[in-house]
């Protein structure tokens, strides 16, 4: 792309109300940008893995709820926990 000349620079400012960017101002907001959608997609897939996990315990927990009190029901039960702190560090108290 070919740069603009000063006249360009003065006629585009001039009507669109606002100031042009260098390369290098634009290129360090949009890795901003880049970084900020990334965090918020990585924090995304926590939660929905968070979710998806806290689904799968409980369907092991009615398992157990319909299983008579006994062995079965506490190793039931005893999964779902396993599930729900597969990786502790993940799971908000």
């Amino acid at each position: 792309m070919a740069e603009m000349n000063d006249f360009q620079k003065s006629f585009l400012i001039g009507t669109q109300g606002g100031s042009l960017f260098t390369q290098k101002e634009f290129d360090e907001a949009l890795n901003l940008a880049k970084a900020e959608i990334m965090a918020m997609a990585i924090e995304a897939s926590r939660t929905a893995v968070m979710i998806e996990r806290e689904a799968c315990a409980k369907i092991v927990d009615e398992a157990a709820n319909a299983e008579e009190e006994g062995e079965l029901s506490t190793a039931i039960r005893d999964i779902a926990e396993l599930i729900r702190n597969r990786i502790p560090s993940q799971r908000k108290q």
